[in-house]
């Protein structure tokens, strides 16, 4: 079943059909979100090793921006983006984004931060159980989408900082994961409604979409300040 999603707010309404359905594929905010919580576990770090942050970001842009919607793209029973990339180019593209994901980790893994071997392994797991619905789509829900999307990459980013967990980025990656309980929460309602098509429905699309909007650009925005914060005090 084809369900357009090219009239989203985060795709651009400008340019060739492939540019747009690429960029819209991304999901660029709800992606942002995700890096954001990675961010804010780094600067719980008492000391950010800076390379080791710009590691864990790109690492997250890759695997779950690119590998985990590509895949998602291919398993989901609906094709919001219809068929303007072919299910093998996009498995091309989500071998080549996580094999180049999976490298960068296991260089800092061996070298540096062993302990992040347990947030791969999880993370590699429910990038296939959630996004390709193994095991019957038993993975494929709420709970699981806020820990491994919104609990995790927070542990993520301060195991990357510290090969260690404290009770303070347990505390953060549940508060993460509370947020991104709410998004997709919010977010399959939402595309629901699009879905419908029915005028009468148009005030309560634009509730959600604000709602969304505020989720992931507020998460992207305390990230940023932080960020700040920490650039300005090193």
């Amino acid at each position: 079943m084809y369900d357009s999603r090219l009239d989203e707010w985060f795709v651009p309404k400008f340019g060739p059909l492939r540019f747009r359905v690429a960029i819209g594929m991304l999901f660029l905010p709800y992606t942002g979100m995700c890096v954001s919580f990675v961010v804010i576990g780094s600067l719980l770090a008492d000391n950010i090793i800076w390379d080791r942050l710009i590691a864990i970001v790109l690492i997250y842009l890759l695997a779950l921006g690119v590998s985990a919607h590509a895949l998602d793209s291919i398993g989901s029973k609906r094709k919001p983006w219809g068929n303007v990339f072919s299910n093998r180019t996009l498995l091309a593209i989500a071998i080549i984004a996580l094999a180049v994901a999976y490298t960068i980790g296991i260089y800092y893994i061996v070298l540096y931060v062993p302990f992040l071997a347990i947030i791969a392994v999880l993370e590699g797991f429910f990038l296939f159980a959630y996004n390709v619905e193994l095991f019957n789509g038993r993975f494929h829900s709420n709970l699981w989408f806020s820990i491994s999307w919104g609990g995790l990459p927070l542990l993520a980013g301060y195991v990357m900082q510290t090969n260690s967990i404290s009770i303070s980025a347990l505390i953060a990656s549940s508060i993460t994961a509370l947020v991104a309980y709410a998004e997709i929460r919010v977010s399959r309602p939402y595309k629901e409604l699009k879905r419908s098509h029915m005028d009468e429905k148009e005030k309560k699309i634009i509730m959600y979409e604000r709602m969304l909007k505020l989720m992931s650009i507020g998460s992207i925005g305390v990230a940023i300040s932080m960020l700040m914060v920490r650039m300005l005090l090193s």
